[in-house]
């Protein structure tokens, strides 16, 4: 049993932020019916390289456990087969700029007519409100406008986006939540709703402090490098043979620090006796740090500030991190395996249920791969199947 067995999932969207979202449901038991436009399906199967087989790791990497039917929209029978499943979906999930869906009938108002207990999920960059929600928006957009890449990067240089699409990556994981809020509230009400999620929506609410300091004193925060703008210290370090992030967020942390560095006279110094000393005097106290870490192997400096109980660790490599102990450990990389492309390790599940885990189950699909398996159910003869891949309504995978 996986929590959302069952759940039927129409999943119309593309890219990464829609696709991040209907990876978790399906991780967790949903069946996912991803539909994919003929002739070549996700725009990011042909983003790469590196490719598996002709299919981009992109695409891969945010996939698994869905079933793929590559159905042409502007057909009359390519809409007839997705109202089909439209009209017994728990879930439906869409990332077009507002008004698309409308456009091709397949927007809520639609939607929600024929089947009403449908949650429909909308992610886009801006909204579907405001004056900006007709504008396109990708995660790099998104990153720029909502100040997180204002404060990326250190001081004396420009912004920098983050290494990850985090825009993308957190829209999809609210997506989540909000596909779960609307399913609890349907038990009580009967009916499904609309989400509306944007991109920006989504970068803004993790400014969290940073937009507490402009709020509260008009003063935009700037970049800081790897520094925190209230804690010092609480950053990156450089070692004799790597970095290390060390983050000293009390005063008894700061006192075995300084035993640990052998400067237990500075616990004393009024300069640094306290944390808003420590801040308004960091430029004199980065220094001093600096000269004893630069002597100290990376590895020495973690144990010893494991030791006393100060958070500290390396700034890893990719390839570091997935190699890693507790990566294996916590099952964070998992192995598949696909008939066309072969072997494939990928990302695990972070959220980890006693009772009812989700399962890394099935290897991302080839376009249209499940064209006949998915029209069989709905009802579709072989005979009608065969005549639509001919027709072009659906992919033709023979």
């Amino acid at each position: 049993m996986k929590p959302l067995d069952d759940l039927f999932v129409v999943d119309l969207s593309r890219i990464l932020s829609g696709p991040v979202c209907s990876m978790i449901l399906a991780d967790m038991g949903a069946e996912v019916i991803k539909i994919e436009p003929p002739p070549h399906g996700d725009d990011s199967r042909q983003w790469g390289p590196p490719f598996i087989g002709g299919i981009s790791t992109y695409f891969l990497s945010i996939n698994r456990n869905k079933k793929s039917v590559g159905l042409h929209l502007k057909t009359e029978e390519g809409r007839r087969i997705l109202w089909k499943m439209l009209e017994r979906a728990d879930v439906v999930l869409e990332n077009f700029r507002p008004g698309v869906l409308e456009r091709l009938g397949f927007g809520y108002p639609a939607v929600s007519k024929v089947n009403p207990r449908a949650v429909y999920c909308s992610i886009s960059g801006f909204g579907q409100t405001g004056p900006y929600s007709d504008r396109p928006g990708y995660d790099v957009i998104a990153q720029g406008e909502s100040g997180i890449m204002d404060l990326t990067g250190y001081p004396d240089g420009p912004p920098a986006k983050l290494g990850a699409s985090l825009a993308d990556v957190v829209a999809g994981l609210y997506v989540v939540q909000g596909i779960l809020f609307a399913l609890l509230a349907r038990q009580k009400t009967g009916r499904g709703q609309q989400i509306d999620l944007s991109l920006l929506d989504s970068m803004v609410s993790t400014l969290t402090y940073q937009a507490l300091i402009y709020l509260v004193t008009g003063q935009s925060p700037r970049r800081l490098g790897t520094r925190h703008p209230s804690i010092v210290p609480y950053e990156c370090f450089k070692t004799k043979d790597g970095f290390v992030n060390i983050a000293v967020t009390n005063q008894k942390q700061w006192l075995n620090f300084c035993q640990v560095l052998g400067f237990a006279e500075l616990a004393g110094d009024a300069r640094f006796e306290t944390m808003r000393a420590r801040l308004a005097n960091y430029d004199t106290l980065r220094p001093i740090i600096d000269r004893v870490l630069s002597t100290r192997k990376r590895d020495e400096v973690i144990a010893q500030m494991l030791e006393v109980g100060i958070p500290a660790g390396p700034i890893n490599t990719v390839a570091e991190i997935l190699e890693d102990p507790q990566i294996k450990a916590r099952e964070m990389v998992v192995a598949l395996t696909h008939p066309d492309y072969g072997p494939l390790r990928m990302l695990g599940i972070p959220i980890k249920l006693s009772d009812t885990p989700g399962a890394v189950e099935i290897a991302p699909p080839r376009f249209g791969e499940h064209n006949r398996e998915v029209l069989l159910r709905l009802g579709y003869a072989e005979a009608e199947v065969a005549q639509f891949a001919e027709l072009g309504v659906i992919a033709d995978m023979r």
